[in-house]
């Protein structure tokens, strides 16, 4: 909500100042990247120039079904302006269809058909539009004091080149909004392609503590008394519990995507627990796993679940590239200088499979580009290396493709290390 102390009418005066005018809100809303404020700035300036002292903005809903209201100015309009209009709301049919600054003062002079009705019990007397790409994004509601004489077109065209510029910056952040939903569903879809993989690995992993909870339970009645007996079992029972707990959050923390969040972490434990959940299926196919971690690696400040999901990726398509015939994966880690001086912590994945060929080594990491049409099991979708190569960049590091077709591929992730 804003409450802002009435202003003075500022008049739209010559062409020149007009144009500095509107070339000075255009840049002060094109400098915002939220959305609710930009909502509050074009519904302040839109309210100074018309006159209005009170006021709401409403912004199309991504669904289209109706208009939510962003902000409000007054506490009138605060209270009697409702939170949604429907998409068959007649104002908004109104709008949508004559794409033009519905006025009650004007009403006598417009091209409008039909009579004002729709102003009615929304505590306002002016409706604008933003249109941008033939659609109504967006509109502001205005309770202007009452006109004398007749209304300036001037006046009317500069608020109408006002919303216009609003809108076209309205569309550019819900554009950009959609565009961060897209890739954040698209990671959540690469993330559940493993889930197969991980259960496998989870089964594999549980086996072992649930045989010795089975058998504590199975000899315990029998032994209640041994207290040696009973005392140490009943420690390997807890850790082992502990065990299936820690496994169980580590899928679900997999499988829901979450916003970023950096925490210091050791990258040799990371590798180590994604190594775990594909060492079922690699000795299914007779793969042998090789893992060289440097002692005293540099910590690195990271999204635990998101550099997995990169780690299994990569895993994950140097199994396919092996294939079912034997092979092997291999996996170092090492600290390393950076040109310029600074520390970075290299992650090295490696196996012995089919390449790539060098044709298409420069077009890995693009979006949709898969080299997987063989069996529908293996077959890609072009998103996996994409989205590992975001998350990477959008740690500050960098992964970069070697590979000789025939004898294997090497991919190479660098992240800056915490010194």
């Amino acid at each position: 909500m804003i409450d802002r102390a009435p202003q003075e009418t500022i008049p739209t005066g010559s062409v020149s100042e007009s144009l500095r005018r509107l070339t000075q809100f255009s840049r002060e809303i094109g400098e915002i990247t939220d959305i609710r404020a930009v909502a509050e700035r074009v519904l302040s300036g839109l309210s100074e120039t018309a006159q209005g002292r009170q006021g709401s903005f409403y912004l199309s809903a991504h669904e289209h079904t109706n208009f939510r209201r962003l902000a409000a100015q007054g506490s009138d309009h605060t209270a009697s302006a409702p939170p949604t209009l429907a998409a068959d709301h007649p104002l908004v049919r109104q709008l949508t269809q004559h794409r033009q600054i519905l006025d009650r003062s004007a009403a006598p002079h417009t091209a409008l058909d039909g009579p004002l009705q729709p102003l009615d019990g929304l505590c306002a007397s002016i409706a604008i539009p933003l249109i941008n790409r033939g659609r109504l994004i967006a509109f502001v509601l205005l309770r202007s004091d009452p006109a004398s004489g007749e209304p300036d077109p001037a006046h009317r065209e500069f608020l109408t080149a006002m919303a216009q510029s609003a809108a076209n910056v309205l569309d550019s952040l819900l554009i950009f909004e959609d565009l961060h939903q897209s890739q954040t569903l698209m990671r959540r879809t690469d993330r559940l392609r493993s889930l197969e993989t991980i259960a496998g690995g989870f089964a594999h992993e549980i086996r072992n503590p649930l045989t010795s909870i089975k058998t504590f339970i199975q000899l315990a009645p029998d032994r209640k008394d041994d207290d040696e007996f009973m005392r140490g079992f009943s420690q390997v029972v807890l850790d082992d519990v502990y065990r299936i707990e820690r496994l169980i959050q580590e899928i679900l923390d997999y499988a829901r995507y979450m916003e970023p969040k950096l925490t210091e972490e050791d990258v040799n434990e990371i590798v180590s627990s994604c190594l775990y959940f594909i060492d079922v299926k690699a000795r299914h196919r007779a793969i042998t796993i090789e893992k060289e971690l440097a002692a005293e690696l540099p910590r690195v400040m990271l999204d635990r679940q998101q550099i997995k999901q990169v780690l299994l990726n990569l895993f994950l398509n140097s199994m396919d590239a092996i294939g079912e015939s034997c092979g092997m994966l291999r996996v170092r880690t090492n600290r390393i200088m950076k040109p310029e001086g600074d520390v970075w912590v290299q992650i090295e994945v490696e196996d012995t499979g089919c390449g790539i060929p060098a044709d298409n080594l420069e077009r890995v990491f693009d979006p949709f580009f898969t080299t997987k049409h063989g069996s529908e099991e293996s077959e890609g979708t072009g998103l996996g290396l994409a989205i590992a190569h975001q998350i990477v960049r959008d740690h500050r590091g960098d992964i970069h493709v070697q590979s000789v077709e025939g004898a294997g591929t090497t991919f190479l992730i660098h992240l800056p290390a915490i010194v």
